[in-house]
Formats: C-alpha cells, sequence, structure tokens
C-alpha cells in the first residue's frame, strides 16, 4: 500500500488536521460505505436487511481481530465508551467496603460511573501519576485488601501518559482482581491484545483513531467473566434466540450479544466497518510504527522550539499524543487561537495544547502547525 495513504483521505488542503485524539475525520472507504448504504435505503429500504446483519458479524470479527479477543462473541457493540463503562460498574455486586483503582487523570467516562457508586459503600482510589518514574507501580502500589477492580486509560487522554498494561494485568491475574481497560485512546493507534493483558473488560468509541463516526464503540467481557455482570437492560436483541418473536420463553444470550437490548445502529456500523477495514488492510504494526513517528517528529519539534515546554513524557514504546505548552503560560489561549484561525485542529487538554496525528498526517503537515507556533512568536 502507497505509504503516503493520499488516496485513502481527503481533507481540504487548508486543515491541518492534529485531533484525533477527540475526532477523527474518516477516510474516504468510510464515505463510499455510508453513501452506498443510505442509496440503498432510499431505493429498496430493508429489501437486504440480511446483508445488514453480514455487516454487523463481520464488524464484530474485525474488533475481535484487532484486540486478539478469543472470538467475536466476547464482543458487544454499544452506544460508547460510558456506557460500556456503566455496564461493569453497575453489573457487578459490591459490598460496602470494596475499593477500586485508578488513576487522577482519567477522563470523566472512566471516572463518574465508579464515583456514583459511593452510595453503596465503594470508594475510588485515584493514584497520582505524575512526577513519579514508575507510574505502573505506583498503581500496583494503592491495591490493598479490599481492591475489587483496577481500571485505567492505556493513554492518557490530556498527558500522553501509557502505563504497562501487561503487567498491571498479571498482577490483577495474581490478586484475584478484575481488570478494565478505557482504550479509546490505544485502539486504532497502537497494537492491543487483550489476551497479552488478561483483562476481564475493554471499551472504545470509534469516533477516534478508529476513524469513526460518532455514537458507536464496542465492548470486550472476556467469556469467563461475563456472567459476573447483572444486565440492567433487557430487550429483544439480547436474548439467545434473537428472531423468534413468537417464542414467550427466553434466555440471555450466552456471547457477549446479552448487553446489546436493541436494534444495532447498521449506518455507523456500515462506515466503522470499513474505517476499520483500511487500518487491518495496513496491519497495526505498520499503522503503530507510523503513528509513533508522528508523535517523535512532533516531540522533537516542541523540543527545538524555545518558546515550548514538553508536558507528554516521551515513552521509549511510542506516543500518539503529545501535549505541550508555552514558557510563558500567559501565551497559550492566543496561541491556541491562532493555531485553531489558520486552519489547525487541535484541542487543549492537560493545561497545555494537544497535537494528535495518525498514521496517514505528514510530517509536512505537523511541520505546517509548527511553522504558526514559530509565526505566532515572532509578532
Amino acid at each position: 500500500m502507497d505509504t503516503n495513504f493520499s488516496n485513502e483521505f481527503n481533507l481540504d488542503d487548508d486543515v491541518i488536521y492534529l485531533n484525533h485524539a477527540a475526532v477523527a475525520p474518516w477516510p474516504v472507504r468510510a464515505e463510499k460505505a455510508v453513501n452506498a448504504f443510505c442509496r440503498e435505503n432510499v431505493t429498496i429500504g430493508s429489501k437486504k436487511y440480511a446483508n445488514w446483519l453480514s455487516v454487523e458479524s463481520h464488524l464484530k470479527d474485525q474488533l475481535a481481530e484487532l484486540i486478539h479477543a478469543n472470538s467475536a462473541d466476547e464482543i458487544a457493540l454499544v452506544k460508547n465508551t460510558s456506557e460500556a463503562l456503566s455496564f461493569v460498574a453497575y453489573g457487578l455486586a459490591w459490598s460496602k467496603g470494596d475499593n477500586i483503582v485508578t488513576s487522577d487523570e482519567e477522563f470523566p467516562s472512566n471516572m463518574i460511573p465508579w464515583e456514583s457508586l459511593a452510595d453503596q459503600g465503594v470508594s475510588v482510589k485515584k493514584t497520582p501519576l505524575k512526577d513519579t518514574s514508575d507510574p505502573t507501580a505506583k498503581l500496583i502500589e494503592q491495591i490493598d485488601a479490599n481492591t475489587r477492580l483496577l481500571t485505567i486509560s492505556s493513554v492518557q487522554y490530556a498527558s500522553g501518559l501509557r502505563v504497562d498494561m501487561e503487567r498491571l494485568g498479571a498482577v490483577c491475574q495474581q490478586k484475584g482482581i478484575l481488570f478494565c481497560i478505557d482504550a479509546i485512546q490505544s485502539v486504532g493507534a497502537f497494537e492491543v491484545d487483550v489476551q497479552r493483558y488478561q483483562a476481564d473488560f475493554m471499551m472504545a468509541d470509534g469516533h477516534k483513531w478508529l476513524l469513526g463516526p460518532e455514537g458507536l464503540g464496542f465492548f470486550y467481557c472476556r467469556q469467563q467473566t461475563m456472567d459476573k455482570l447483572k444486565l440492567n437492560q433487557f430487550g429483544w436483541h439480547m436474548v439467545e434466540d434473537m428472531g423468534n418473536y413468537d417464542n414467550p420463553l427466553w434466555e440471555t444470550a450466552h456471547s457477549a450479544r446479552r448487553f446489546e437490548c436493541g436494534s444495532p445502529n447498521m449506518l455507523s456500523i456500515h462506515a466503522l466497518s470499513a474505517s476499520i477495514s483500511l487500518l487491518l488492510d495496513i496491519g497495526m504494526t505498520t499503522v503503530e510504527e507510523h503513528v509513533a513517528s508522528r508523535a517523535d517528529h512532533t516531540i522533537k519539534k516542541i523540543q527545538q522550539n524555545k518558546h515550548l515546554t514538553l508536558i507528554t513524557q516521551a515513552d521509549p514504546n511510542g506516543n500518539n499524543i503529545v501535549v505541550f505548552n508555552t514558557l510563558n503560560t500567559a501565551h497559550i489561549e492566543p496561541l491556541f487561537k491562532h493555531l485553531t484561525n489558520n486552519g489547525v485542529v487541535c484541542a487543549k487538554r492537560g493545561g497545555g495544547i494537544r497535537f494528535s496525528a495518525h498514521f496517514y498526517t505528514p510530517n509536512e503537515v505537523i511541520d505546517r502547525a509548527f511553522n504558526l507556533i514559530d509565526n505566532f512568536f515572532k509578532g
């Protein structure tokens, strides 16, 4: 495949897109898939609904391949990461005095569901990860006899920090603690392997590094852990004998489909399947190499600029999110406005400006952003 990926994306020439950690642009193949699906709906309605179900099933197979699940039966399609995290938070049977270990850098999606359990006597231990040489060890130190679950983002949204998933998973397995991973900032950017991580739960939206639409994500639940979660949503789609509407008797689906209570989001399913096909066609090893290369280029440009300071800790395994500040913090807001007014799509996070380039982003595009930064400081 052409390594400049120019035939796969169609961004306007004046757009400098460095915001994949927020909402990503779609590849051309996702646009084509949605257009074809819309045309089909307009011209023949649901005549080929069986084909739609095949796309839904194929998407689960793609996701299982992407994260190395044992099978697609461990994959549920969900509205978003928050919904999947809530499935875990309100599916487990908690006891008063239980605690949950996490970091102090989590996005609200991976904090609010756990904090909402306070009225059940469950506490959340927010581990400070800044200014420590081994943040993974810091998390492990917080585990005690009352710890029931460890939940962590695979990449922190506001700092780009990565902790060691394999190490955490091994400790959780050893201590009999459930391991939950919010993978929204890693799936689609890095190689992800739920088997190596020994994860019980993993969830992510499709609209960031997976290059898909908002409103559709996945929930991985390890088969051995599935029955630990009490269901809180019910409907026709989550029964084992799905489609047999005349049967008054029903049982919960044996697969992760038990978490899908009603009609699927078929439009987004077609889009996300097309987007993921691009990642799988290229191969996640290649995608990861390109993502890390773009981040490394960004970090070097920051380090070479006397007006900027790097917030993100350079990771030997590679970064995808890079956050930086201005030495004079009074400049951060006007610099951000200068960038966004001149076509740079980025975000303010973690006390600085966040750049997040994907595998297809040319270094020349990143350089254009830094030329704008140079011009800002030249006045």
